[in-house]
């Protein structure tokens, strides 16, 4: 029974319902304007979802009301950004339209079931009835106020299921992409490994510190000599001091805010990678065609953790060698190659590494392909990634 009650009393129940009706104001504003018109709400509408910053502003009202749970929650099944593509402009207006078509249903049960159960007690008690609602024209019968919770439980009925049915539509329509979301998962594990570094500093400096401290003191207890005892003392506070230090440097870095995808590594700063690979001694040619700084950002950045990737293994398994790069922008494509001879040992670089699987899965998830493997004599990474459509 309890089952059945909860989202009565849960209040995402009544922010979900208030979300449903928030629309019927301007629909209502129309309506009054002109009744012979009620289509052009829908097709303003289907406009106004096209614009890229209606995706942001539906995003922050559905995660505030339908899903106030995952408010602030990188992990958020509701993004809250603008369009970035013209597949979250359609998804977008497809989300207004059914958003309307819910505010219809449940603003028409809201009223008949709500003025039921009005004229239900109305006519327990002989009173005219208001004229709408399912029980106009009843008549005076004193057993109606006992029916009066009947279209009670049926609005709170429609109100959740249109809650539970407009929240999955938010959820389908206003969520990541499965680029946000790979975007959103390097974001996350850059957090941790960067806690992670951060953490075992901590622990090596507050650890080392602790530990002068403890042998310091206990020695200067043993010897009972004035002047080691100051000795010891000053080291202590000397080494307290580098410690409360870095402390709060640790500290000062888990305060700054996260950096924006937008401000991650791209292909147009690949030179640092041809660069550092030339530092290790690879002897790198490298040739760009097209314009970099028009390739998307979701592409651009896994473009570059690709040729990371690519020239990482290089250097790993086949060391100062000469490597090939080629990156071409072209036909609404951004095609990558990574080339270098093939090891005089046995066995290919890096072969079912974690790295190519990965090179493959950036692709696969941006909706291109990568082939990794031996060919003519070297080894081969080559990518090939869709500029538009992305999302």
């Amino acid at each position: 029974m309890y089952h059945f009650l909860r989202p009565l009393t849960a209040s995402v129940t009544y922010t979900r319902w208030l979300h449903l009706l928030m629309p019927a104001a301007v629909v209502s504003v129309w309506l009054f304007i002109s009744m012979d018109t009620p289509w052009v709400p829908v097709v303003l509408a289907a406009m106004v979802g096209l614009i890229p910053g209606m995706r942001l502003a539906e995003g922050i009202q559905a995660q505030l009301l339908l899903t106030p749970a995952e408010r602030g929650d990188s992990d958020a099944t509701i993004s809250v950004a603008p369009s970035t593509s013209w597949s979250e402009r359609w998804r977008t207006a497809l989300w207004l339209e059914i958003r309307l078509l819910g505010t219809g249903l449940t603003g028409l049960a809201t009223v008949l079931l709500s003025t039921t159960a009005v004229d239900l007690v109305r006519s327990s008690f002989g009173w005219a009835s208001t004229g709408q609602g399912f029980a106009t024209g009843l008549g005076a019968h004193w057993w109606a106020a006992l029916l009066s919770p009947v279209p009670v439980v049926m609005l709170f009925a429609v109100v959740v299921s249109c809650g539970e049915i407009i929240t999955a539509a938010a959820r389908w329509l206003l969520g990541p992409t499965p680029v946000q979301r790979l975007t959103a998962l390097e974001e996350r594990t850059e957090q941790l490994l960067e806690r992670n570094r951060i953490a075992r500093e901590l622990h090596d400096s507050i650890g080392h510190a602790l530990t002068v401290a403890v042998v310091q003191a206990g020695a200067a207890r043993a010897t009972q000599d004035p002047d080691f005892t100051n000795r010891a003392l000053a080291v202590i506070e000397e080494t307290g001091r580098d410690a409360l230090e870095d402390l709060e440097r640790v500290l000062r870095v888990l305060r700054e805010t996260d950096a924006p995808p937008g401000q991650r590594p791209s292909l147009t700063e690949a030179d640092r990678l041809l660069d550092s690979a030339r530092g290790s001694g690879a002897k790198v040619d490298a040739e760009v065609t097209g314009p970099l700084e028009l390739v998307p950002e979701p592409v651009s950045r896994e473009g570059y953790r690709i040729l990371q990737e690519s020239l990482t293994n290089v250097l790993r398994h086949s060391g100062a060698v000469p490597v090939r790069v080629r990156i071409r922008v072209a036909d609404g494509r951004l095609e990558l190659e990574v080339s270098n001879p093939l090891p005089v040992s046995p066995g290919a670089p890096g072969r079912g590494g974690s790295g190519l699987r990965g090179i493959r899965e950036r692709a696969a998830l941006l909706g291109g392909r990568a082939r990794t493997g031996p060919s003519d004599g070297e080894w081969t990474v080559h990518a090939s990634l869709p500029l538009h459509g992305i999302g």
